[in-house]
């Protein structure tokens, strides 16, 4: 097959190419703005393909993208609300458009957990005050189903992302992970927060994207080509447990910390929020039903729990 990946820069990105030129025999299509900050080894075999550009002139590559049987379109901006619109929404729809029905079997769409509710449900408040990357992401899930190849989408929602090594870019959560348990948790293993919540390794989101270009059109239906990408869920007092055992930090008890109580700091203190942030505070369990993780296509998992995220990322 011939596959259009964008987004082979970032962290799951790295995965995933990884996993496509080892592991399969497909002609692959990068397209990166900065070959340069590519890790992986794009020389391993014949059929790889560097693209250099940004996501916004697509439209660059329609004779390629024409070609294309399938498209995994993991790019995304951050921030800025006319870049993440012009990114995220406008670029992805020309993009998809761009594909040749004729050709293209199945499109992966990135989006995220955020704008879901707890009933893998669109969530409100994510289009209302969402920062800009999760209203954009939003405003893109809405406009999908409308596309003449709307019904070849299977759209992925990553809950948290850790990962990265010598050879692969951190995601921002494994960046900070280690600066946490080295200077924070001798303070936060003395408090119980009410939250609960799911994350995922980049390597666990290659398996299941490398399983998908193979094996997408056997989906169960149940899924509704939806997958939130994501091992069980943790609450964070089993989060705060595990992550001191693991840096041998004893918990000997630990305060609720309800959340009137942050409330009161939040206004004693005058501390500034965005409305996002605050929805979130008082939202607390993000958590999803049926997520999906390489156990659930009888595949291994790299990271299927805290304790193994732990060994690989702080050890490392």
């Amino acid at each position: 097959m011939r596959i259009f990946v964008t987004g082979a820069s970032g962290c799951i990105g790295h995965y995933m190419a990884e996993s496509l030129i080892k592991e399969t025999n497909h002609e692959l299509y990068f397209l990166v703005r900065n070959p340069d900050k590519l890790k992986f080894d794009y020389n391993y075999r014949p059929g790889i393909n560097i693209l250099k550009g940004n996501l916004e002139n697509i439209l660059d590559y329609q004779d390629i993208l024409s070609t294309i049987n399938v498209a995994i379109l993991t790019a995304t901006c951050w921030g800025g609300e006319k870049e993440s619109y012009a990114v995220n929404v406008e670029a992805n729809i020309n993009l998809i458009n761009a594909l040749s029905a004729e050709h293209c079997q199945r499109i992966i769409y990135f989006s995220t957990a955020s704008i879901l509710d707890r009933n893998n449900q669109l969530l409100n408040e994510a289009g209302e005050i969402g920062t800009d990357y999760i209203r954009t992401k939003y405003q893109c899930y809405v406009k999908l189903a409308d596309l003449a190849l709307g019904d070849r989408i299977i759209t992925v929602y990553p809950t948290l992302v850790f990962g990265g090594a010598d050879d692969k870019p951190y995601s921002h959560l494994s960046g900070g992970l280690k600066d946490i348990t080295q200077k924070w948790m001798g303070l936060i293993r003395w408090f119980n927060a009410d939250g609960s919540f799911h994350f995922i390794h980049g390597q666990d989101i290659a398996t299941v994207i490398s399983y998908l270009v193979e094996n997408g059109d056997k989906l169960d239906p149940i899924y509704n080509n939806k997958l939130v990408l994501g091992n069980e869920p943790l609450t964070a007092s089993q989060a705060i447990k595990t992550i001191c055992k693991k840096i041998n930090k004893k918990v000997y008890f630990q305060i609720p910390l309800p959340i009137w109580l942050a409330n009161i700091f939040i206004k004693v203190f005058r501390i500034q929020m965005a409305d996002w942030d605050y929805f979130c505070l008082n939202y607390r369990h993000f958590t999803y039903a049926q997520p999906v993780n390489p156990n659930t296509f009888s595949l291994p998992s790299y990271a299927p729990n805290l304790d193994k995220l732990l060994d690989i990322t702080i050890d490392d």
